[in-house]
């Protein structure tokens, strides 16, 4: 005879079990201080960020004579938006924002395409001198040709003033190239080369259709490394670019400052005073500026951030 036990009998006998399941685990004393601290630390550490942005963003909406007197802290003060006009106003500002954006952009897709595929051959044990190439790699690392030889490189290759001294010298970083090499040894595992083989596929067909949709979070990691890189770089372009026309934003607004710090040798003191009160709210207004498209970047790849930053850990 089989027994049906009713809904009001498991009803009964459910909240024994679940009680057991939910039953909280009692901390102690030294557990609940440590935890306060962790809370206190991490406040701290986002108080340190968060408030220098603050400040600097109400500074760049606030008067010059409210930012030179030193009266913003958190809020803006007499709201305005002219140190944005005066910024945008400038045409160079414009056709610098234009060329940034290029070289991030290119300049990110040539680094990533070139790390990627430096990398993986490093990982495989099949490729006859990996440890060779790597050390000679590692060995850029501690020692350099120098600044002189390096720009006589890049007049010899004919790419002075062009917008190619801005994305190939600086192509490869061997930092990155070490994260995508023990990524890749990690998380490809040998056996699925070799089913890759018996089943046909050559080494580019099985790159591109196996490693990188299994790389997702590496890409993205060294994606938004160059991409950094590239955009608040101004060094090179101070090197090797002479023509206005390719100055990247961080080169232009340089300019900018630096014109109008100068501009002040006049024997006008009003006129030099209010030039020092301009110069002070676009140092603000600069920042915001130039910190925008790394802002919008980052959540498109926040996902995979997260994942890719442990990319060479230890895992237990």
């Amino acid at each position: 005879m089989v027994t049906i036990e009713s809904p009001s009998a498991r009803r009964r006998t459910r909240p024994a079990a679940v009680s057991k399941k939910t039953r909280r685990i009692r901390e102690s004393a030294s557990d609940r201080a440590l935890l306060v601290v962790i809370y206190l630390g991490l406040t701290l550490a986002v108080l340190v960020v968060l408030l220098p942005l603050l400040f600097i963003v109400a500074s760049s909406f606030s008067s010059p004579q409210a930012v030179t007197a030193g009266r913003v802290l958190l809020w803006p003060v007499d709201f305005t938006l002219k140190g944005y006009q005066t910024v945008l106003a400038d045409p160079q500002v414009l056709l610098g924002y234009a060329n940034s954006l290029f070289y991030m952009v290119a300049g990110t897709l040539i680094s990533t395409t070139l790390t990627v595929c430096i990398a993986w051959p490093l990982s495989r044990r099949t490729f006859m001198g990996r440890n060779v190439i790597m050390s000679l790699l590692l060995f850029t690392m501690l020692f350099s040709g120098g600044l002189i030889p390096t720009y006589m490189v890049v007049q010899n290759l004919g790419m002075l003033d062009t917008r190619w001294a801005l994305l190939l010298p600086q192509a490869i970083a061997v930092w990155q190239v070490i994260i995508a090499r023990t990524f890749f040894k990690s998380a490809i595992p040998e056996e699925l080369v070799e089913a890759a083989s018996l089943d046909g596929s050559s080494d580019l067909r099985f790159l591109w259709s196996v490693v990188l949709p299994l790389s997702k979070p590496l890409i993205a990691v060294i994606a938004l490394m160059y991409a950094i890189g590239q955009w608040n770089g101004f060094f090179d372009a101070l090197l090797y670019l002479k023509s206005s026309d390719l100055f990247p934003l961080q080169l232009v607004l340089r300019n900018i400052l630096v014109l109008n710090a100068t501009n002040g040798g006049t024997n006008d003191l009003a006129a030099q005073a209010q030039n020092q009160e301009l110069v002070n709210l676009l140092k603000y207004s600069l920042i915001v500026i130039t910190s925008v498209p790394v802002l919008v970047i980052y959540p498109f790849v926040a996902r995979y951030f997260n994942k890719g930053v442990l990319i060479g850990s230890v895992k237990g």
